[in-house]
């Protein structure tokens, strides 16, 4: 390897340790179905059975198929010993197939150039996507489902386009995009076969409307036929398996499936200005790129003037199969009612492989434009980063950590537009560093010293077992609780106005913990506001514990540009863990 390979491996390599980085963390980037799919996956584990799904949530046992919640049965931890699971073992069999598909897109990017640099920098793109370090390293569905999807085109990939398969290959893709379902759901074969079928057939050597085409198209339209079939079945085990199949038809096919094809404005009017509308979901690439978002309207600016589908002697088999796995992808997911950036995700590895093979051709302006974006965004956590140095979350150390990475951060902008020659990879290292800087930042915050203080030890020994109300400002995400309170009976109630549960919620805050604290043996508190020291039920309660917890989900008004500099007023506030003073 030449010296400027070394230091893409060096990149790559870091980008690798920062996905294990912090994935115990309850504040890792994700979104609000982790903890709701981690309760499916207790609950059903502590029932002692693989089947049916157990949920104490409304409408919720049956939101995704069983595949994501074995896996967790089987990574977690022993059944009916829910207390024992880790967040890390939930969440390792994500970032293992995402290192599996990055593996596989460093490996057909290098077959297509035969250049290890742009096998890489591809490889580099896919793990500095947001959609991919959000979603992709946490106990979600994308990571999985990716991975199996996936692999019919990675097959065609070997196979250089040329679709001379037999029964035993459309069987083996047919399993693929079948465990694929089980992850996520039977919607998912449309998407997959049809990609499949595309690029089969744009890739067929056409010599005109000949009945000889006809018959060589026919074999692979019923090879992708009899996967797509065999990859719908695979999915009805779940019907076959499940000791209350009605439940999952309506729960699951008819709410979850069918619900997204409906809309009571009508399908035109919503796909043109309701709450779906199509025109977002045509910068769904983009957005999943995240940071990287003007880098790829770049990529995208550099082939508006060509189509996707280009001819021979312009791109390569290889090159027309993966436009075609972006083109499929992005047409599918416009069609249902409820539009989302999230389901293209699948085909993000067809992306990181086409902008790595045109990696210097990508206009400079969207490197620099995007340099200039990440310069206030470290700015900004360099000064949370202060701030929990501030409020005693953060030690000296941590805090100094957590300023040499993000001064670093710092001097990767610098460097990008000292040197042309290194606008490029100081754009990716500097995203990667901002990534680091926030896992670093939310690290303190998961250290048994950040835990209840002082240690609750004894105290909290005697509420176990005992009705202990959780505050839940997202449906499901009192199940956090379960790593932090294993051993007490968790009742959640609605915190925020986010109705998510009951027990007067329209009451002000103190007489409201009151009556919380009447109601059940010990409560979860949130500070109301920063002049608050101390909960509002002193000196009639006792503080067995408290904590600082990370705000989420902030309602509008909350983070204005005023205050922006002044993280203590909107991110962090206490949390008390208080039981009733008994006289």
């Amino acid at each position: 390897m030449q010296r400027v390979h070394w230091a893409w491996v060096v990149l790559l390599i870091l980008v690798g340790i920062l996905y294990l980085f912090g994935l115990n963390s309850p504040y890792a980037p994700t979104n609000g179905d982790e903890m709701v799919y981690i309760h499916i996956a207790r609950m059903t584990a502590e029932s002692g059975h693989w089947l049916p799904l157990q949920s104490e949530l409304s409408h919720m046992r049956n939101t995704k198929p069983p595949l994501l919640f074995w896996q967790a049965m089987v990574a977690g931890g022993d059944w009916g010993l829910g207390q024992h699971w880790q967040l890390w073992a939930l969440r390792l069999p994500s970032v293992i197939y995402t290192f599996l598909t990055t593996g596989f897109i460093a490996f057909f990017t290098h077959r297509i150039c035969k250049e290890w640099r742009t096998a890489i920098i591809a490889a580099c793109l896919y793990l500095l996507f947001f959609s991919t370090f959000r979603y992709g390293r946490v106990y979600l569905t994308s990571a999985p489902e990716t991975f199996w999807l996936a692999l019919p085109m990675w097959w065609l990939l070997w196979q250089g386009g040329v679709a001379r398969w037999n029964a035993l290959t459309y069987t083996l893709i047919g399993i693929a995009m079948g465990i694929g379902c089980l992850y996520k759901s039977f919607a998912l074969a449309a998407p997959a076969a049809a990609a499949l079928w595309c690029a089969v057939v744009f890739l067929q050597p056409w010599q005109g409307w000949k009945p000889q085409n006809w018959r060589m198209m026919l074999r692979p339209t019923v090879g992708i036929a009899w996967s797509t079939v065999l990859a719908v079945a695979i999915f009805g085990l779940w019907f076959a398996l499940d000791p209350d199949p009605a439940a999952v038809w309506h729960e699951f096919v008819v709410g979850e499936n069918g619900g997204k094809m409906s809309n009571a404005q009508g399908y035109w009017h919503n796909a043109l200005s309701g709450e779906y509308p199509m025109w977002p979901q045509l910068l769904a690439y983009p957005i999943n790129a995240g940071l990287l978002f003007l880098v790829v309207v770049g990529w995208m600016v550099v082939n508006i003037r060509q189509t996707a589908i280009r001819s021979e002697s312009t791109q390569n088999p290889s090159q027309r199969i993966l436009w075609i796995w972006l083109a499929v992808w992005l047409v599918v997911f416009t069609i249902p009612s409820q539009r989302s950036e999230r389901y293209l995700i699948p085909a993000m590895p067809a992306l990181a492989i086409l902008m790595a093979l045109q990696w210097e051709k990508l206009p400079a302006w969207s490197f620099r434009a995007t340099l200039v974006l990440i310069l206030p965004a470290v700015l900004i956590m360099g000064r949370v980063g202060w701030v929990t140095g501030d409020l005693g979350i953060a030690s000296s150390i941590e805090v100094a950590m957590f300023m040499l990475v993000i001064g670093t951060g710092a001097a990767s902008v610098i460097a990008g537009f000292w040197h042309p020659q290194w606008l490029r990879p100081a754009t990716l290292s500097a995203v990667g560093l901002v990534y680091a800087g926030f896992g670093l930042m939310v690290q303190p915050l998961t250290h048994a010293n950040a835990q209840y203080n002082p240690p609750i030890g004894n105290a909290l020994n005697g509420i176990n077992g005992k009705r202990v109300a959780i505050p839940n400002g997202f449906t499901g995400q009192y199940e956090r609780f379960q790593f932090v309170l294993p051993q007490v009976r968790r009742i959640p109630y609605d915190v925020d106005g986010r109705n998510t549960g009951a027990f007067q919620p329209e009451l002000p805050p103190e007489p409201r913990l009151r009556y919380l604290l009447k109601e059940f043996d010990a409560v979860v508190w949130y500070q109301n506001n920063n002049d608050e020291t101390e909960p509002p039920c002193k000196p009639q309660c006792t503080v067995l514990g408290s904590r600082w917890h990370i705000k989420s989900r902030h309602k509008s008004g909350e983070v204005t540009f005023s205050n922006i500099w002044h993280p203590q007023e909107w991110l962090f506030r206490r949390e008390w863990l208080i039981e009733p003073k008994y006289d």
